[in-house]
Formats: structure tokens, C-alpha cells, sequence
């Protein structure tokens, strides 16, 4: 076993491993000190990529636990200003308006970007928004391992150890909704299409609930959403339009 697959073990990971793990480099080995190298000494692409899902999680593409730095009030002179780089918050902390401000007492500073290092990605979330990008990196998407061609996928194999439900209906209702040509002009947009596959099949993907009901929250805002490739939200064309 190489050092890196011992990470396939992991259900999440830090935005910093999550670059690393998908330029295929062994975060064991860089994540400490990885902000600190000069740009030659990092990893091939892991600057792009590390970007890439900075960008996203700030746009809220990217689903993240995201944790910020934080200090206590300074004693002194300037003991109630923010840096530029950090908002004011009053104690206890209310999350709720994170704008800027100044307070009389009991200041807590918190910084404006994320500590990537702590925030926190799940595997699942990860490898629906590389999938919905069509990339691929060999440690989320593994090869077949059986030559047959009728093997499926690894992503779609339920007894590989990190088969993901949601992720195989996603591609199962993209197929089948690109293929068929029932779904194609009929004045729905893909994604009600996509969601109406989903809700014939639900049983399949594990997503009807314990008492019976389908999960129609997961479908519409979760499966239907990474499957949906209409995402300007323009209106569906009419049969015949």
C-alpha cells in the first residue's frame, strides 16, 4: 500500500488535503508546512486546485465546515479596532450578521478568510463537485479492476468501499435523461427531468426515508442539482419550439 491510500480512509478532509489528495501528493508529507514553500516547491497544479476550491466554498458552490482564526480584544490603544483583515464581533458570538463594527467591551476579532488548514470538506461533497466539474483524480475515481466491459465504474460499483448512493443516481439520471428521447424538448427543464427520474428510481439510491417517503429534498437539492447541466436557468424549450 503507498503512504497516500491510507487517506482513502478519511470521510473529510481539510481544504489543504483535499488539493493535495487530488494532485495526487501525500498530504502526510505537505500539509504543514505547504502555505509556507516558494510555488516551485509545492506539488504540481496544487495551487490551482487549492484555488479552485477556495473559489468554490467562498461562492457557496462547494459545501465546507468553515472555520475562522480568532483573538481576543487587544489591551492598549487600539484595543477595540479590527484589522482590515478581521471583523469585530461582540461576546458571546452570534453568527447570524458577520458584518464589520466596533464594540465597547468584550471584542472578539475574527478573521475575514478562512483558516484552510481547519476548514473541513466531506469526501461525498468533494467528489460530486469534481464529478459536476468532469475531473476525475485516480484517488476518487478508480480504475476498473475487471477488464469485462460490462464492469461498471468504480463511482458506480456498489461494493467498492467508497461508493457514494448519490453520487451513482446522479449519473444514472444523467444518462438516462441525456438518452432518452422522451426527456428531450417535452417543456421541462432538465432539471425537473432529472428530479422526475430520480423520484421513479428512488428506491434504488437509498433515498426513501424510513417511513416510506421519498426523500424529495436530497433529490430537488442535492442529486438534481450536481446532474443539472441547465444552469443558466433559461426556460425550457417547448415541444416543437
Amino acid at each position: 500500500m503507498e503512504a497516500i491510500e491510507v487517506w482513502k480512509l478519511y470521510d473529510s478532509f481539510t481544504v489543504v488535503e483535499a488539493a493535495l489528495v487530488i494532485v495526487e501528493a501525500d498530504p502526510s508529507i505537505y500539509q504543514k508546512d505547504i502555505l509556507t514553500l516558494e510555488t516551485f516547491e509545492r506539488p504540481e497544479y496544487f495551487d490551482r486546485v487549492f484555488d479552485a476550491l477556495k473559489n468554490a466554498i467562498i461562492d457557496g458552490k462547494l459545501k465546507a465546515v468553515i472555520r475562522l482564526d480568532s483573538r481576543t480584544e487587544c489591551r492598549g490603544e487600539y484595543r477595540n479596532y479590527a484589522n482590515a483583515d478581521e471583523y469585530a464581533r461582540p461576546w458571546p458570538l452570534s453568527f447570524g450578521d458577520m458584518s464589520e463594527g466596533t464594540y465597547e467591551e468584550n471584542d472578539v476579532f475574527l478573521k475575514k478568510e478562512p483558516n484552510w488548514r481547519e476548514t473541513t470538506i466531506s469526501r461525498e461533497d468533494l467528489v460530486e463537485w469534481l464529478f459536476r466539474k468532469n475531473i476525475k483524480p485516480r484517488f476518487f475515481f478508480e480504475q476498473q479492476t475487471n477488464n469485462s466491459p460490462d464492469s461498471p465504474p468504480s463511482y458506480l460499483d456498489k461494493n467498492h468501499p467508497h461508493y457514494s448512493s448519490k453520487l451513482a443516481a446522479a449519473v444514472r439520471a444523467w444518462e438516462a435523461v441525456t438518452a432518452d428521447p422522451k426527456y428531450l424538448n417535452n417543456g421541462k427543464t432538465a432539471k425537473t427531468n432529472i428530479a422526475n427520474w430520480l423520484t421513479s428510481h428512488a428506491g434504488e439510491f437509498g433515498l426513501v426515508k424510513e417511513d416510506g417517503e421519498i426523500n424529495a429534498d436530497a433529490i430537488k437539492n442535492q442529486i438534481a442539482k450536481v446532474a443539472n447541466w441547465q444552469t443558466d436557468g433559461g426556460a425550457p424549450k417547448t415541444p416543437g419550439g
